[in-house]
């Protein structure tokens, strides 16, 4: 009784054959178990270097775009901007040259000439500007 109080109650291994087997079985076991352990840290440690790497590729990216969707959109701006003068323009000529055959009309009647007188185009951009101006307002004045 003296000798089994002596021997650890995990390892009777080392004077009986019978555990031997079952104690290399259990240390291979944990010798499997800790190389698959590492197999998956490492695989995880990978896996969040390859989300890093993305991550900082897709902020580059993100970057990238906002920058060209900036200056699309100053370019829209700038474009919305001219047309605008453009359609104020436009439509100030097309009065001008109203008040012009008017006053055409005006010699021909007193002065019975026969004057040629310009049509004013029936263009269908000038009937949109004149939509389009006065609902945009841009401080263009009219």
């Amino acid at each position: 009784m003296a000798a089994s109080v002596q021997r650890p109650a995990s390892s009777g291994s080392e004077s009986d054959p019978r555990y031997a087997n079952i104690d290399e079985r259990k240390r291979k076991r944990m010798l499997s178990n800790r190389e698959s352990a590492r197999r998956s840290r490492m695989k995880k440690r990978k896996l969040m270097e390859d989300l890093g790497n993305e991550v900082s590729l897709l902020q580059k990216e993100n970057s990238r775009l906002s920058k060209e969707i900036n200056a699309s959109t100053q370019r829209y701006i700038e474009m919305e901007s001219a047309n605008n003068l453009l359609r104020a323009e436009a439509m100030g000529l097309t009065e001008r040259l109203r008040s012009l055959n008017s006053v055409l009309h005006i010699v021909e009647e007193v002065n019975g000439y026969a004057v040629e007188i310009p049509e004013i185009p029936d263009d269908p951009l000038l009937k949109s500007l004149v939509v389009a101006v006065p609902e945009a307002n841009y401080g263009v004045s009219r």
